[in-house]
């Protein structure tokens, strides 16, 4: 492959332009300079030319300074109800190609509520919910507690704690609004699924009938799926038992990740099936992490789906779960770099 000029799109914590009311954990989505240094080598280890550029508000100049040949785009996006999509629509208006999924999947993915509604009507499983505008909206007769809820448009565990497992109607509105203050956003409520957590990790493209996978990485439709993860929090009890910003940022490596997770066959066939499907419904390409929960039935629910999973060498799920089946953090980087070039018709 010829050398290529990437450009590498991230958004540092350091200059998240935060509002004087930001949550305590309005950071924990945005990226540290260990993972920017980290995929800055990764591609230079694949050969390419790097130029790291922060997708911030000046990205519109640098960007056609920079004249890439593709983007390599981990930008959350700094404000806005789709801030995931702010750099892959200036990147569609300029014509420049990007890894990752694109504009609506990006929209799709961050609210978690226009996700479950798509995989729901997909005839997915995900647990019963309702959003929450108010606050003060009645609550849907068919759900039963206890609840959970969680901001709608927020990743990495925001707004996440013990409070968030709700038990009657009192617990409900109080941590609702509480959420649609604090982080300005609607609440998504849905039936509390007690069961192990998993998340799946995978790689590709859904392939058009009679082409080939890119390599024999892929399966016969186009996609490479890691093992299953379980997440296992009991070592972090003060999580009372749930994934939450403060552990995926404060503690990344408090809980036991269990690669492959210790499941028969038949649900590991069913994990993996299930984050494929999640991943086809909403239109995501190249890359992505799909989160799951049993229920009290013991059958597995779709939770979220990250079409920006993290990429940071030593902590984020998606390397874990490369890293237990042998896949190099290099490798990694470099394959979803990759996909995109092959969609582009660049490879």
């Amino acid at each position: 492959m010829r050398r290529l000029r990437v450009a590498l799109l991230f958004n540092l914590k350091r200059n998240v332009p935060l509002p004087p009311d930001a949550p305590p954990d309005a950071l924990a989505e945005y990226d540290t300079e260990e993972t920017v240094e980290a995929l800055v080598k990764a591609l230079e280890a694949g050969g390419h030319e790097v130029i790291p550029l922060e997708g911030d508000v000046s990205l519109l100049d640098t960007i056609r300074q920079a004249k890439p040949d593709i983007c390599f785009n981990i930008c959350e996006g700094h404000r806005g109800d789709a801030r995931e999509s702010q750099v892959p629509a200036l990147l569609e208006m300029l014509g420049i190609p990007y890894t990752g999924s694109k504009i609506l999947a990006h929209a799709l993915s961050l609210d978690k509520a226009m996700a479950k509604r798509v995989w729901r009507d997909c005839g997915l499983p995900t647990a019963p919910f309702q959003v929450f505008v108010r606050g003060d909206e009645p609550l849907d007769p068919s759900l039963r507690f206890p609840l959970f809820a969680k901001p709608s448009r927020e990743g990495s565990g925001m707004g996440i704690s013990s409070r968030s497992i709700l038990h009657n109607e009192q617990e409900l509105r109080e941590q609702v609004r509480w959420l649609i203050k604090t982080y300005r956003q609607p609440a998504l409520v849905e039936e509390f699924l007690p069961g192990r957590e998993f998340t799946v990790g995978l790689l590709g493209n859904t392939l058009p009938p009679g082409a080939k996978p890119p390599s024999d990485f892929y399966d016969e439709r186009g996609f490479h799926v890691f093992p299953p993860m379980e997440v296992d929090l009991s070592p972090v009890s003060e999580a009372g038992g749930l994934y939450t910003s403060q552990v995926k940022t404060e503690n990344p490596l408090g809980p036991r990740y269990l690669c492959p997770a210790p499941i028969e066959p038949e649900l590991e066939r069913e994990l993996k099936r299930l984050a494929v499907a999640a991943f086809e419904a909403i239109g995501a390409l190249d890359v992505a992490r799909v989160d799951i929960r049993l229920g009290s039935d013991g059958r597995p629910y779709l939770m979220e789906i990250n079409t920006l999973p993290g990429l940071n060498p030593h902590y984020s799920d998606i390397v874990l779960v490369a890293r237990a089946e042998g896949v190099s953090y290099e490798r990694l980087v470099n394959e979803i770099l990759n996909l995109a070039l092959r969609r582009y018709g660049l490879a």
